[in-house]
């Protein structure tokens, strides 16, 4: 059977449970929680990746001069919140003349938990790391920093080696599977996956996972990707035109399955 096929017999199949594999979300107005409320599903929250800091003392190893970079990029709050964890264990004084060039405006907010940001220099980009790079191609003299996670994308660093910046990656923090035993007997109609990582978790977690009725929802194209390659069918899968959200996919779909006009 075709995975189209196996996807259009699986629409039969009415949604009643969506588990999202992210941190519950503090806002009651959340897109998530307003899905629920509308079509009367449950809809759970379950992180499937765990963010640890790497100690001061193995970052050293990586023999990284912090203050011989003019620049810092800032992908995600963990990001930010390691930078400046690391700078202050290691008693490292951030020049005034830093800049800060952060994927998104959500990402440039958080980082006025540490600097004051009309007194620093402060690049934004619209959402994606391709709109930071297109801002970055302004600043080709500065020296960069970017911190990350052992596990990540390859768009940043491959535009600075592939335009010869001066940069280097700094592994500040590591992605690692949760411990999901608790779920061994739950079943969702919907799985949302967010990273690759999660995918990861998942068969961590449960080696011999089978699908069989659940719908996997993916948000990216390396997610999706991750998805295929792990021989899962792809139910659902965003951004699309029609859907820029995880939410918006995700309603498309419950619409259709569950008859929702």
């Amino acid at each position: 059977m075709s995975n189209t096929v196996a996807k259009d017999a699986r629409m039969k199949n009415k949604v009643s449970s969506v588990l999202v594999t992210q941190p519950k979300p503090t806002d009651e107005n959340s897109p998530y929680l307003q899905l629920a409320k509308k079509y009367k599903i449950k809809v759970d929250f379950r992180p499937f990746i765990e963010i640890e800091s790497v100690p001061s003392k193995d970052f050293r190893k990586q023999k990284i001069n912090i203050t011989d970079y003019t620049a810092v990029i800032l992908t995600s709050r963990n990001a930010v919140d390691n930078f400046f964890r690391i700078c202050n264990e290691s008693r490292i004084e951030i020049s005034p003349e830093m800049k800060y060039f952060c994927v998104s405006e959500q990402t440039a907010n958080y980082l006025q938990k540490y600097i004051v940001i009309r007194k620093r220099k402060v690049f934004v980009g619209a959402k994606t790391a391709a709109d930071l790079t297109e801002i970055m191609k302004k600043h080709k003299t500065e020296k960069f920093l970017y911190p990350c996670s052992d596990i990540r994308t390859g768009d940043i660093p491959d535009f600075l080696r592939k335009n010869n910046y001066v940069f280097a990656e700094a592994v500040m923090y590591r992605t690692v599977a949760s411990n999901l035993s608790d779920l061994a007997d739950v079943n969702y109609d919907i799985i949302a996956f967010f990273s690759p990582s999660g995918i990861d978790s998942l068969f961590s977690n449960f080696p011999d996972f089978k699908q069989n009725n659940t719908r996997i929802a993916a948000f990216g194209p390396t997610t999706a990707q991750a998805v295929r390659d792990a021989g899962l069918i792809l139910d659902i899968e965003a951004p699309m035109p029609n859907a820029p959200s995880m939410t918006g996919a995700i309603e498309l779909y419950i619409k259709e399955a569950n008859g929702v006009k």
